[in-house]
């Protein structure tokens, strides 16, 4: 049985994966009501993603073969580079579409189409591109992104993998050591931490010293 055959939670939830605030992760700029929806989407998404029967072949599409935006397998982009970090990946962003369960838009999407459209409507926003073309408003910016990286890097080589693909089991160890909780500082740590600073400070004050002798 396929992944295809199966049921998958993110198909029967559209709207809650292709919000825009769990596709593009607005970070610091975010305000207060922004980070209060995004944690509740994140949340939902996670429950949604935990009980799904295809969430490890999911993850390992989203972090081995293509470098997709947007919350995938119960990760969010953040976590899936760092997952690539610590398997020593390096993959071409791709398109979220074909994982995330979007609607078919009749055809196929690619890099080149979305570049030519930019380039003859310079003035055109790019949420109307991406409604032109069928796709999310995502899918456009990381073309274009892409497509500026492709410029200032000069002439395209193909990608050759030097090292086997990383295993099933290896994605998911990752995606175990980049959600684990981190640890909460202990009492001594803090204590260290003080004695550390008041070193530092001490010795500051024994520089000053010195050069105020110096300088009489």
């Amino acid at each position: 049985m396929s992944v295809s055959d199966l049921t998958i939670g993110c198909a029967d939830h559209e709207d809650l994966y292709q919000h825009p605030l769990m596709e593009d992760d607005p970070g610091r700029a975010a305000s207060t009501e922004q980070r209060r929806i995004r944690t509740a989407l994140t949340r939902r998404a996670t429950a949604i993603c935990g009980g799904c029967v295809a969430v490890e072949p999911c993850l390992y599409r989203a972090v081995v073969e293509h470098d997709v935006a947007g919350f995938v397998a119960g990760t969010t982009e953040h976590q899936r580079k760092r997952m690539r970090k610590l398997l020593a990946l390096s993959v071409r962003p791709d398109d979220i579409d074909a994982l995330s369960g979007a609607p078919a838009s009749g055809h196929q999407v690619n890099h080149a189409e979305i570049v030519r459209l930019r380039a003859q409507n310079p003035h055109m926003s790019l949420d109307t591109i991406a409604q032109r073309l069928g796709c999310s408003l995502s899918t456009v910016k990381r073309h274009l992104r892409q497509a500026r990286t492709d410029a200032s890097a000069g002439p395209a080589h193909p990608h050759h993998r030097t090292e086997p693909a990383p295993s099933h089991s290896d994605v998911m160890l990752a995606r175990e050591m980049v959600l684990a909780p981190r640890p909460q500082p202990t009492a001594a740590d803090a204590e260290a931490e003080a004695e550390v600073a008041d070193e530092e400070a001490a010795l500051e004050d024994a520089c000053k010293e010195a050069a105020a002798v110096v300088a009489a």
